[in-house]
């Protein structure tokens, strides 16, 4: 089983990841870093939320788990 604060990490760096990408894209699409600065912290922040819940409703899961 994960402890909170390993799923906690794993959603922000993993969200770090997507700000960066999500940054990128916004510019691309925009040719304002600005705009797509504040796209991706928006993504950002709602993917964090969703992604800690969706962990912690994944531990409660047995199925697919291996025991000993």
């Amino acid at each position: 089983m994960e402890t909170r604060a390993r799923s906690l990490v794993k959603a922000v760096l993993w969200q770090l990841i997507g700000l960066v990408s999500m940054t990128l894209v916004g510019l691309a699409l925009t040719g304002s870093a600005a705009v797509g600065g504040a796209l991706a912290a928006v993504n950002s922040a709602v993917g964090l939320v969703c992604y800690v819940i969706y962990e912690r409703l994944w531990v409660h899961i047995p199925w697919g788990r291996r025991h000993g």
